[in-house]
């Protein structure tokens, strides 16, 4: 298994650095593209959900958890973006 891999992503106009592993990028693109959008901009729908938290994670533990809802519960988290 590899190990993370550091991306910069731009977050309301400024670049923040996540730490994935590639896995996780990969579904992250997919997600992406089927949602139209880019990866950016679904870190930062990601990120807004995450900071709302009382007792938020970091920003790629967000992520990770996520991708395993979106995986887990696919026609759920659909419904998110619409």
């Amino acid at each position: 298994m590899a190990g993370p891999i550091k991306r910069s992503v731009m977050i309301a106009g400024h670049a923040t650095s996540v730490s994935l592993e590639p896995i996780f990028w990969d579904e992250l693109k997919r997600a992406a593209e089927a949602e139209h959008l880019p990866i950016s901009a679904l870190v930062a729908q990601i990120d807004a959900r995450r900071i709302g938290d009382a007792d938020p994670p970091n920003l790629a533990s967000a992520i990770r958890v996520w991708i395993m809802e979106r995986l887990l519960d696919p026609v759920r988290n659909q419904a998110d973006f619409q």
